[in-house]
Parts: structure tokens; C-alpha cells; sequence
């Protein structure tokens, strides 16, 4: 078992519960909607024109953070209406500000997942829109 498997993996054997959390919110579009979820009710449609991606693109990302049981959905005659299912998810965002704010530029210069590596955005580079 490698390192980053064993951090995973809890002493049952099941996936870290933590790990999963994080890892839902890793994804930069997934951020970018939970992010515009901390506004308010948002639909497919208008996520869609927001990010300019395509609308299975979003659906897919709207179902990940919901099987996570991030977001929920309300349905109102043709349209369903996500918001955030948790108030404790915008707490921890904005604690990650406070730490983003403390670490200064040390996240956004890591080799790994900082803003010059491949494929990742900084939570403040997406929590600005």
C-alpha cells in the first residue's frame, strides 16, 4: 500500500470520509459552483451560461456534489432550483480564506497543486468571481 493510499483508506478499510470531502471540492468547476451556491438558489441553466460549459458538463458536477450531499436540489414546476445543503460548508470556506489569508502566497506556490501546476486552480483565484 503506498502512502497515498494508506492516507486514504481509515483504519476499517473504507475511504477517508475527510479525503472525499476534499476531493469533491478539489475539482475547479466544482468549487466555482459551490462557490455561487454560497449566493443563493442557482438552476443548471444559469450555471451553465455562468461558466460557459456545456449543460451535461454541469449536470455532472451538480450530481457529484450532490451524491456528496453538498448541494440539494428543490424542485419548482419544470425547474430545479441547488443550493447548498450544509451551512457548515460556507463556514469552512470562509476559514479557508482565513488560512489562504495566513499562508500568503505559500499554497498558491506549490509544486503540486499551486496555481502554476498543471490543471489547478487556487481557491481564491475562484472564489474571486
Amino acid at each position: 500500500m503506498t502512502i497515498e493510499n494508506e492516507a486514504q483508506v481509515g483504519a476499517c478499510g473504507q475511504l477517508n470520509p475527510a479525503v472525499a470531502l476534499f476531493n469533491s471540492l478539489s475539482d475547479p468547476t466544482r468549487l466555482s459552483i459551490v462557490m455561487r451556491m454560497t449566493g443563493g438558489e442557482v438552476r443548471v441553466g444559469d450555471l451553465v451560461g455562468e461558466l460557459g460549459l456545456a449543460q451535461s458538463t454541469v449536470s455532472a458536477h451538480v450530481a457529484c456534489l450532490r451524491d456528496c450531499g453538498l448541494v440539494q436540489g428543490r424542485v419548482q414546476g419544470r425547474s430545479v432550483y441547488y443550493s447548498l445543503a450544509r451551512p457548515e460548508l460556507m463556514d469552512m470556506l470562509a476559514q479557508a480564506e482565513v488560512l489562504l489569508a495566513a499562508t500568503g502566497s505559500a499554497v498558491s506556490l506549490c509544486p503540486n497543486y499551486g496555481t502554476g501546476s498543471v490543471g489547478v486552480a487556487s481557491l481564491t483565484k475562484e472564489s474571486a468571481r
